[in-house]
């Protein structure tokens, strides 16, 4: 060990993560002191990672963070996490910033500060690609000055900002690829409550937990949307047909287009949504190359309407992995398994219920039989604790029948996951 270069050194107290393993390793010797000193380039603060930092108050905890950070001379990537009590002063926090912007890649801050302060006016922001910020505000944003040149990443948790401060960040990091934001506060300024986001390098877009009543985004190049617990009357995505992932789960929302251009769609993840099937198969039905459809725990507008396996296996014949989950109906059932084209290329079958009845395993047999390359199918169901007797008549059959399935297709691997 002695043999190693000091930069080699640094880099290997880098990968230890924790700030207190940090300060311990290099307690070593003179050259892994010098290494920590002079080549150190990741450095974290995590409540999760020490317990004793529970222990300290906000005063003792910002000394101890700032001896170590000021005894560093190149830091790429500071991470400073700690838990709902904390809050620290404005002053050292800033300090930090300070000290580091000339050379700092990464930020990751969540500790509430008070009092406010505009964090991005105070981190260096020429070199800063990854920028993770929660519990704090973001201000006057002026990007003819506050520019992010480097900037590919923006995640944004529980912070404060106004939608226009939004749209001026965004102008403002010409690089950006990938933005997320969970329980944004965002301040809007008219009385229709809508918000436009425009960016022409943006590629990854999701957020959780947020409403607003009309929402577009502007992205050429976007690739994975990703809304998650949202409520919007209005959502829009203005592109290019670059989308591959769609993933909705949770959401309310009355008009949802992704636009007309979806052929390179690969991926649609659908859960807990009210689905108008024709209007959201029209969205969808471009996408020849889709590889994986998940619609789990959906709900249809009509009554009678339900996933149509023909149209599938005839729009989407790259599809290799399915997933289904809903209420099913006699009448309905029927024709959902009506047609004659296979599912060919569909490897992996994931069937779910939330209310058994006897319907689950014609319709399992069903989908069986138009999935002649299957070699995967996992079964998800919830069991209450209290069953009545019918329950367990059905149970009774569902398992008699399993045990035909299996007999019948030898070649496909069953799995259950049950609640």
């Amino acid at each position: 060990m002695e043999h190693l270069p000091v930069e080699v050194i640094g880099n290997i107290l880098s990968h230890l993560g924790s700030a207190r393993d940090v300060v311990t390793a290099s307690a070593t010797c003179k050259k892994w002191r010098e290494a920590w000193r002079c080549h150190l380039h990741t450095l974290s603060f995590n409540s999760c990672d020490w317990p004793l930092y529970h222990e300290l108050t906000p005063n003792r905890l910002e000394i101890l963070i700032t001896q170590t950070i000021f005894q560093t001379k190149a830091l790429q990537c500071l991470t400073i996490f700690m838990d709902d009590v904390h809050e620290f002063s404005a002053a050292p926090v800033i300090a930090w910033l300070m000290y580091t912007r000339d050379s700092l890649r990464q930020l990751h801050y969540n500790v509430r500060t008070t009092p406010n302060f505009n964090i991005i006016e105070k981190c260096g922001r020429q070199k800063l690609e990854v920028l993770t910020l929660a519990r704090n505000s973001i201000t006057g944003v002026e990007p003819s000055y506050q520019k992010f040149p480097c900037l590919k990443s923006l995640s944004l948790s529980f912070v404060s900002i106004s939608a226009l401060d939004l749209s001026l960040l965004l102008s403002a990091c010409p690089r950006l690829e990938t933005l997320s934001m969970v329980s944004p506060e965002i301040a809007v300024s008219d009385s229709q409550a809508s918000m436009e986001l425009s960016s022409s390098s943006l590629k990854d877009f999701s957020v959780e937990s947020f409403g607003l009543d009309k929402f577009i985004l502007e992205a050429d190049l976007l690739e994975n949307l990703h809304l998650k617990d949202c409520t919007f009357e209005v959502f829009e995505l203005i592109g290019k047909g670059t989308l591959k992932v769609l993933k909705v789960d949770d959401v309310s929302v009355i008009h949802l287009d992704i636009g007309e251009n979806t052929e390179n769609l690969e991926i649609v993840d659908v859960s807990n949504f009210t689905i108008m099937w024709p209007k959201f198969y029209h969205m969808i039905s471009k996408a020849s190359k889709l590889r994986r459809l998940r619609l789990w725990g959906v709900v249809f507008d009509d009554e009678d309407e339900v996933v149509d396996l023909e149209t599938i296996s005839v729009c989407f014949p790259q599809l290799i992995h399915l997933s289904l989950s809903y209420d099913l109906r006699d009448g309905v059932l029927n024709y959902g398994l009506q047609g004659l084209s296979l599912l060919v290329n569909v490897v992996v079958l994931e069937l779910g219920w939330t209310s058994i009845t006897d319907l689950f395993s014609v319709w399992v047999a069903g989908l069986l039989e138009r999935c002649p390359n299957l070699k995967k199918l996992v079964i998800y169901g919830f069991v209450s604790e209290v069953k009545t007797h019918e329950e367990c008549q059905i149970f009774a059959k569902f398992t008699e029948f399993i045990l035909q399935l299996g007999r019948k297709y030898m070649h496909v691997k069953v799995e259950f996951e049950y609640e």
